[in-house]
């Protein structure tokens, strides 16, 4: 099931500069995200930020997919790794 993120993100410049948060709180998609890369479980993330649900955070999820789907990225020719 792919949520809708638009249900649960909101930007408003007058919430956290307009960087996007989970709506209803001034949590920012970016710090839920480095929680869950940090380690942190749905379950965690629920126990310590009782207002989050589990389809905020996929949410968030979501809408970190839709923003990569936009950029694109270009290696750089660099140094290969264990040279």
């Amino acid at each position: 099931m792919v949520i809708d993120w638009r249900e649960h993100i909101a930007v408003d410049p007058a919430v956290l500069v307009g960087k996007p948060v989970v709506r209803g709180t001034r949590l920012a998609v970016e710090f839920i995200l480095g929680l869950v890369a940090a380690g942190w479980s749905f379950d965690d993330l629920l126990e310590n930020y009782p207002g989050l649900t589990v389809a905020d955070i996929r949410a968030c999820v979501a809408y970190a997919r839709d923003v990569l789907v936009e950029v694109q990225v270009f290696p750089v020719a660099g140094p290969s790794v264990g040279r």
